[in-house]
């Protein structure tokens, strides 16, 4: 193995690294803030703006005052008819998974997020993007099975956090098929920053509202609490932070890249959340999970089978390719000597 191969191996690991670290880092910090039995802030659409506020005031300075990234091209119809719904979504997604955290344990939370793929599958088939098949929703049916043996063994089980949780999950498989609808089917592609230099204002303006009527009023009469600047800065930096490792990690990498490290990283948080947060995990929440598990891995090797395949397709086969290259060597002697004769 030659030593630009390993160096390159080993800057992927290293991105995947970040991004788990990252990742985890964000999971856990907002479950510490939000928590009432920790640093006792029950206020999810809040935090979640000062989020959206941080992240989009950070992508305007690197997109328009540093210009490290290009801006995409958009009119003002294009963005009302696809940036905004994208962005309602998006904000409804940050605030029902935020709110998710004041009545559930951080490792049921990801194993609920397991579900993930059937929600995207599901709402792709309703939409039409994808194509019903009976292999893949026998898939779906053991990941979903999976999820519900887990949530039969949750010991601290809150029917209105799996509902949010549930909820959060919906609004981001719906969102997640609407980029490929509205943005990606006519040539848009957002990378993370761009994508809260687009959507973060607009997720902003969608939580005002519920802020108003859910949150302030409770804020405004909450006269002991202060805002503390150390805490909330550094945890919209990891928020920052971690959209910036996920631009990183599928440019150097692939995105099946980071969905089998979000496995790993599932993982960890489970044993995190059981060993330090000291939250219950039962037997019967790790077989379920672990049932999953096993679903979403046949998931994703399925997803990578494909994605070959096409690339295979795309590829013309070695013999053609050496055929061409001789052909091009020929007409290229040609062309030479044509131009020796003509001078």
């Amino acid at each position: 193995m030659s030593e630009g191969v390993v160096k390159k191996i080993l800057i992927s690991y290293a991105y995947v690294g970040i991004w788990i670290f990252l990742s985890f880092t964000v999971i856990v910090y907002n479950k510490y803030i939000l928590d009432k039995k920790m640093f006792n802030w029950p206020f999810p659409i809040s935090l979640t703006m000062i989020h959206m506020g941080f992240c989009s005031s950070l992508a305007f300075i690197l997109v328009r005052v540093l210009k490290l990234v290009e801006p995409v091209s958009m009119s003002r119809e294009l963005y009302m008819s696809s940036v905004v719904p994208i962005g309602a979504l998006y904000s409804l997604s940050l605030w029902f998974s935020n709110s998710a955290y004041i009545y559930l344990s951080v490792s049921f939370i990801q194993m609920l997020k397991a579900l993930m793929p059937v929600a995207v599958y599901s709402i792709g088939v309703l939409f039409k993007k994808e194509s019903f098949k009976t292999e893949v929703m026998a898939n779906m049916l053991s990941i979903s099975f999976g999820v519900a043996i887990a949530a039969y063994g949750e010991a601290k089980f809150d029917t209105w956090g799996v509902i949010l949780q549930l909820a959060a999950v919906a609004f981001e498989a719906t969102r997640l098929v609407l980029i490929q609808i509205l943005l990606t089917s006519k040539g848009i592609t957002l990378n993370p920053i761009t994508s809260l230099y687009y959507v973060a204002p607009c997720c902003l303006v969608f939580l005002f509202v519920p802020w108003v009527i859910v949150e302030f009023p409770v804020l405004r009469d909450t006269s002991s609490f202060h805002f503390d600047w150390a805490i909330f800065g550094t945890n919209s930096f990891c928020a920052f932070a971690l959209n910036l490792a996920v631009f990183l990690l599928v440019g150097k990498t692939s995105a099946l890249t980071m969905n089998v490290a979000g496995v790993v990283k599932d993982w960890l948080l489970i044993a995190f959340s059981w060993s330090v947060i000291r939250d219950t995990v039962t037997p019967i929440n790790l077989v379920g999970y672990g049932v999953a598990f096993l679903g979403v891995c046949y998931y994703n090797a399925v997803k990578l089978k494909a994605l070959k395949a096409k690339e295979g397709q795309k590829k013309p086969p070695p013999e053609d390719e050496e055929a061409g290259k001789l052909l091009e060597e020929r007409d290229g002697e040609r062309v030479a000597g044509k131009t020796d004769s003509q001078d």
